[in-house]
């Protein structure tokens, strides 16, 4: 299965024109700044979070997907009995002054506040069925952003000069972040990412039909 995805992943990449461009980010809680030590309300140790994330822009530039996997953190307020590990919101930021160790502004939101997944709408969120964390897709379009938009903040995402971040209940700020970078993905990771890109075709489709269900 795996390796058929791969190959027609492969293939389209190899008919289409243009160079895309994959990039990755690996989330955890030393790279916040400053770095969290998560706990439970009552101050106990709680797991340390963590997570994964793809990126994907078209050859064109005119959008750019992305999968992303977090860890011990509660993406439905009820994966866990207590309030610290809620998931808020969470974002990309991104700008010329961004580096790993320092902080930026909210330049595209897809969970929470604020949102800006919405011209369309693609997010989806699968909280996990067992265990604390969840998986989260969407599709950032040109003119969507956060007072900005992809076309003005693609020289920072290219450069390294951007990051991805899951803000809690506990780490208003963040709670596990990672920088996003150029990557030369595995077949595995393309294989996720022709996954994802399916999903937000998929909810796309489902969108215009109920969109056309309600207005006949």
């Amino acid at each position: 299965m795996l390796k058929t995805a791969s190959a027609l992943l492969l293939s389209v990449l190899a008919g289409s024109a243009g160079a895309q461009t994959f990039l990755s980010a690996t989330l955890n809680n030393a790279s916040e700044n400053p770095p969290t030590v998560p706990t439970t309300s009552t101050g106990q140790p709680r797991p340390a979070s963590f997570g994964t994330a793809s990126f994907f822009i078209d050859s064109a530039q005119t959008f750019m997907t992305f999968t992303a996997t977090i860890f011990n953190i509660d993406v439905t307020g009820s994966q866990t009995p207590d309030v610290n590990d809620n998931l808020g919101n969470a974002h990309i930021h991104a700008g010329p002054a961004v580096t790993p160790t320092t902080n930026g502004p909210v330049v595209w939101g897809f969970f929470g506040a604020p949102f800006n997944d919405n011209s369309p709408n693609d997010a989806v969120v699968t909280p996990f069925a067992t265990g604390v964390g969840g998986t989260f897709s969407g599709k950032w379009d040109m003119g969507e952003g956060n007072n900005t938009t992809l076309t003005a903040q693609l020289a920072n995402i290219l450069a390294g000069r951007s990051y991805i971040n899951f803000h809690t209940t506990q780490f208003a700020g963040g709670e596990i972040r990672g920088n996003i970078v150029v990557a030369v993905p595995e077949p595995e990771t393309y294989a996720l990412m022709l996954a994802g890109l399916a999903v937000v075709a998929g909810v796309a489709r489902r969108r215009g039909r109920n969109g056309r269900a309600a207005s006949a």
